[in-house]
């Protein structure tokens, strides 16, 4: 007959040792992983896509919607790629203590309080890096753009453009008053621009100055000799603030507008001849690389 406790508790024999209670040394969890380059991109991503859109701003602000280009606003777009919340990370409810990566981290880490949190990356916000590059890219030829620009407009030019990696800016600010041609039995190989005189002329582009002074039927003339051959004709100006062999950029001003040589009124008389010397057509030139004349070309000064 067995005997019970006075409670009911059975006695325990006394080969059967009493469980301790299991002291785990105390554990630190590692530092959290570095940063993965994924998540470095992504940040660069978002920094390239704000100099983006600022360098798009400030190239509109500087030369006008026409100098601002939809690819610059697509890519600026493409680059703000979203980005994750990569400070939130499991907690012990997540975690599977059954797990061999729960038993490396420690029971005990899962249990308290404040566990630390581990970094999660998005998967969803996965960078391309050709893209990345490409955004940085085209982030520093907008901002080479804008400074191009500002510089041919610095000296006082109404319009600039930038054409094929170069400046070209309107070479006065004036009324379009004749045309390229047949006019009154001779051909007319320029254009007229009507303005006071001592309006300032400004060097079309980039160029050496070929010829500076008298000019028979201009009164007084310069020529620019530029890179490609061509060369930009001045004619029946006021004064030349240039002289021959120098070197002048696009915008800078280089004469003043008069009423020299054969002339009924102030213009500025503008040729554009090719690199063998022969006369073009300005007006469908300039219109063609956004350059906007105003006037109608009915009344001749000329």
């Amino acid at each position: 007959m067995r005997h019970r406790s006075p409670r009911g508790a059975r006695p325990v024999p006394e080969h059967v040792a009493t469980p301790r209670a299991t002291v785990r040394a105390g554990h630190r969890l590692p530092a959290p992983p570095a940063v993965s380059l994924r998540v470095r991109a992504t940040v660069a991503a978002c920094a390239g896509g704000a100099l983006v859109a600022a360098g798009q701003t400030m190239l509109t602000a500087l030369a006008g919607p026409a100098v601002a280009a939809d690819p610059y606003e697509k890519l600026a777009a493409n680059a703000m790629l979203p980005v994750a919340d990569e400070t939130a990370g499991p907690t012990a409810d997540s975690i599977d203590p059954a797990t061999p990566a729960a038993r490396a981290i420690g029971a005990d880490q899962l249990t308290g309080s404040s566990p630390q949190a581990l970094p999660v990356l998005d998967e969803k916000s996965e960078l391309d890096v050709a893209s990345l590059t490409k955004a940085v890219d085209i982030g520093t030829r907008i901002a080479a753009t804008a400074r191009q620009i500002n510089a041919a407009l610095s000296g006082g030019a109404p319009q600039a453009v930038l054409e094929h990696g170069e400046a070209y800016v309107l070479p006065t600010t004036g009324r379009f008053t004749s045309g390229f041609g047949a006019r009154w039995g001779v051909t007319h190989y320029g254009i007229d621009l009507a303005a006071p005189i001592g309006t300032p002329i400004f060097a079309f582009t980039d160029g050496v100055v070929e010829e500076s002074g008298p000019a028979s039927g201009f009164g007084i003339w310069v020529v620019l000799r530029h890179a490609d051959g061509t060369r930009t004709v001045y004619g029946h100006i006021n004064r030349s603030l240039v002289s021959v062999g120098q070197t002048v950029s696009a915008g800078e001003e280089i004469a003043e507008v008069g009423n020299r040589g054969q002339s009924t009124g102030p213009h500025l008389h503008f040729e554009i001849w090719d690199a063998g010397k022969n006369k073009m057509n300005p007006l469908p030139i300039l219109q063609a690389m956004g350059l906007r004349v105003v006037g109608d070309g009915a009344n001749s000064p000329d």
